[in-house]
């Protein structure tokens, strides 16, 4: 079945390959974003409460997820205006999701690119078909199939990568949003506990 393995096919299974490794390098990575933000929260609000803001930093940086580094940026900028600290959880906010983000696109490029290889493939198989049949007035059966088989191959594989793709990305989407979320829900929280805060001292 060697002659029914074109260029395309080779294409596809190294983009098969790197979508793969993309997927679980994201997938990890978004796993260990994914914690219980309200536990923290309670635990970090009780330190930053005590006056310990030292503490709580250092309870900040030591939890490795974006929800920390956003509670970390409002903890530093507590002492400002309360737009300013809006605009610093909103900065890092935005920096922590567009790191989770990378790379997604690169799926979504695979995904959309896949079918259209194999449809590239498939031209290409059915060409290489009819030259066959125009080359010599008696043809083979063999030289017949082997152009067919290229084509159909390429058009499979392209769709079996495509939807492959097609899953990963979703799987690794909802786990972005949820993250999502839970920053968003965590920032303002925090910096409603730093506004309260402000109003009880004065």
């Amino acid at each position: 079945m060697t002659p029914a393995i074109g260029p395309v096919f080779w294409i596809l299974t190294v983009l098969a390959a790197v979508a793969v490794i993309t997927y679980f390098e994201r997938l990890i990575d978004l796993r260990r974003a994914q914690i219980d933000y309200q536990d923290f929260l309670k635990g970090v609000v009780n330190v930053l409460d005590a006056g310990n803001a030292d503490e709580a930093l250092a309870i900040c940086d030591d939890t490795p997820a974006p929800v920390a580094q956003v509670v970390a940026t409002a903890i530093r900028h507590r002492g400002g205006s309360a737009r300013l600290l809006r605009e610093a959880v909103d900065s890092q906010g935005r920096a922590e999701i567009g790191r989770l983000d990378r790379r997604l696109a690169a799926l979504a490029i695979i995904g959309q690119a896949a079918p259209l290889l194999g449809l590239l493939g498939t031209v290409i198989g059915f060409i290489k078909t009819v030259n066959a049949a125009n080359a010599q007035p008696l043809v083979s059966r063999a030289d017949l199939l082997n152009g067919s088989m290229e084509a159909l191959v390429s058009a499979a594989l392209g769709l079996a990568v495509a939807i492959l793709v097609a899953v990963m990305y979703g799987s690794l989407r909802v786990r972005l949003d949820r993250t999502v979320v839970d920053l968003e829900a965590a920032a303002s929280q925090i910096v409603g506990h730093i506004a309260e805060q402000k109003e009880k001292a004065k």
